[in-house]
């Protein structure tokens, strides 16, 4: 019989997100509700389930919902509190801002993840 440490049992493993998307305020969590849709919020949900099938980790966070996010991540607030809402939104990858105040492309995000930057 093996003995497990509760300690061991009680550590959860928490992993940042591959890339991390600080959104600005919507009506929703996606963005994508109400009568009229915007394409932009179309191309960024297709761009996230294509990166998720990729099998890369993706979190979307609004200030409203998620102010630790924002407040546990000093370069994006320091780029908040500069250009305030304008700054937003903001992408992160791996930890490192590569974009603000406009969505990054499939192929932008693919860039940093395959650390073609550094």
């Amino acid at each position: 019989m093996q003995i497990i440490p509760i300690s061991d049992l009680l550590q959860t493993k928490t992993t940042t997100p591959e890339v991390e998307i600080f959104d600005p305020p919507m009506c929703c969590p996606t963005g994508m509700c109400g009568p009229t849709i915007d394409q932009t919020l179309l191309d960024l949900n297709e761009m996230i389930l294509t990166l998720q099938t990729q099998g890369v980790s993706v979190a979307r966070f609004q200030m409203t919902s998620h102010p630790n996010a924002f407040l546990n991540n000093a370069e994006v607030m320091k780029i908040v509190l500069e250009k305030q809402m304008e700054a937003l939104p903001i992408t992160v990858v791996h930890g490192k801002v590569i974009k603000t105040q406009a969505y990054p492309t499939l192929e932008e995000v693919n860039t940093y993840l395959n650390g073609a930057h550094s």
